[in-house]
C-alpha cells in the first residue's frame, strides 16, 4: 500500500476513536451512559497501529479502558453504543458497560476493570493456540500499572517458558491511577522482561501512527513465525482523567504542560485537513449508532441471570 494512503486508512480508523469517544463525553452527563467509562483518547495510535496487522482469528485481551482496541479490532459500533447505555442489543447483552466489552466474533476476547485479571487469561489461550497448532497470535493489552501486579510476573515467566505465540503489549501512559511511574517501578519494563529471555521492545512515539504499525507489524510476524514470546511497550498519553469525561490538572499530578507537547506531535489534532475530510462521515456513523442504542430495548427481567456462570 502506498504510504500515503495507508497512513489516510490508519488516521481514519484512530480519528473514528477520537470522535466516538468525543460523542460518549457529549452523552455522559445526563446519564444515558449506564456505567463508568475510561476514555483513550490520545491513545489511539497504540490500538490502530497493534490491530493493523491481526488477523480477524488472532485475539486480543483488553483492559477496562478498551474502546479504541475493541473498534479498531473490529467490534461494532452499533452494539458498542448499546453495550454503553445498558440495552439488550449491546455486545454483552447490556450486563458488561463499558469496562466489560466483548467482540469474540472478530478475536476481541473482553475485558476487565480488575487490573492485570486479562493477561492469564491471554496466556492461557495462547497456551491452546499452541497445542491446537492454530496458528493463531494472542495480544494482551494492559497499562504500566499492570506490571505492579504478580500475575503479569507469573505470566511473562509461563508464556517464555512455553514459547507461547504471545505478544505482551504495554501501554504506558506514565500513570497507575494518579500514581507516577517513576513512584512505583524500581525496574524498567523492557529490562525486566529480558530477564525471562522475552525479547523486548520500546516504542517512544505512541503518537506515531505508521511508527506503531510497522514496530506491531515486524515484532507480530515474529511471533507468528515461532521465535518466542515479545513484549512491547508504547509510551503514550492520555488527554482525560483516569476515570470520566473531564479533566485532572488540578489535581496536581501531571502537567498540562505535557499535554500540549503531545498534541503537537499528535495527528488528529494537527491534520485539520484529514479531520475536515473524514468528520461527516464519521459523525453520520456515530448517530445511528446512538439511535440504534436509545431506541433498542431494556433487557428483561429473565435475562438476569442468563450466560452467568
Amino acid at each position: 500500500m502506498e504510504t500515503r494512503n495507508r497512513f489516510e486508512k490508519l488516521f481514519y480508523a484512530a480519528f473514528r476513536i477520537r470522535m466516538v469517544e468525543e460523542r460518549i463525553m457529549d452523552l455522559y452527563p445526563y446519564d444515558k451512559i449506564q456505567s463508568p467509562v475510561h476514555l483513550s483518547i490520545g491513545q489511539e495510535a497504540v490500538a490502530v497501529g497493534t490491530c493493523e496487522s491481526l488477523a480477524p482469528t488472532d485475539l486480543l485481551f483488553g483492559t477496562y479502558r478498551s474502546h479504541a482496541f475493541y473498534l479498531a479490532k473490529g467490534g461494532d459500533l452499533r452494539a458498542m453504543f448499546a453495550e454503553l447505555y445498558g440495552k439488550s442489543t449491546g455486545c454483552c447483552c447490556g450486563k458488561g458497560g463499558s469496562m466489560h466489552l466483548a467482540a469474540p466474533e472478530v478475536g476481541f476476547m473482553g475485558t476487565s476493570a480488575v487490573v492485570a485479571s486479562t493477561i492469564p487469561h491471554a496466556a492461557g489461550a495462547a497456551f491452546a493456540a499452541q497445542f491446537l497448532g492454530t496458528g493463531q497470535v494472542v495480544v494482551a493489552v494492559f497499562g504500566d500499572g499492570a506490571t505492579d501486579e504478580g500475575v503479569y510476573h507469573e505470566s511473562l515467566n509461563f508464556a517464555a517458558l512455553h514459547r507461547l505465540p504471545m505478544i505482551f503489549l504495554v501501554e504506558n501512559n506514565g500513570l497507575a491511577v494518579h500514581s507516577r511511574v517513576q513512584a512505583r517501578h524500581a525496574f524498567s519494563i523492557v529490562d525486566h522482561a529480558a530477564t525471562y529471555g522475552i525479547p523486548a521492545t520500546c516504542v517512544t512515539e505512541g503518537y506515531d501512527l505508521i511508527r506503531v504499525a510497522d514496530s506491531l507489524a515486524s515484532i507480530l510476524q515474529e511471533v507468528r513465525a515461532g521465535k518466542a514470546p515479545q513484549l512491547v511497550e508504547i509510551a503514550t498519553y492520555r488527554y482525560r482523567e483516569h476515570v470520566g469525561v473531564g479533566e485532572d490538572f488540578k489535581a496536581g499530578y501531571r502537567d498540562r504542560a505535557d499535554l500540549v507537547k503531545w498534541q503537537e506531535l499528535d495527528s488528529l489534532v494537527t491534520r485539520h485537513d484529514l479531520r475536515e475530510k473524514y468528520q461527516p462521515a464519521i459523525a453520520e456513523e456515530i448517530a445511528d449508532a446512538v439511535k440504534f442504542a436509545e431506541d433498542s430495548p431494556w433487557p428483561e427481567p429473565a435475562q438476569l441471570l442468563s450466560d452467568v456462570r
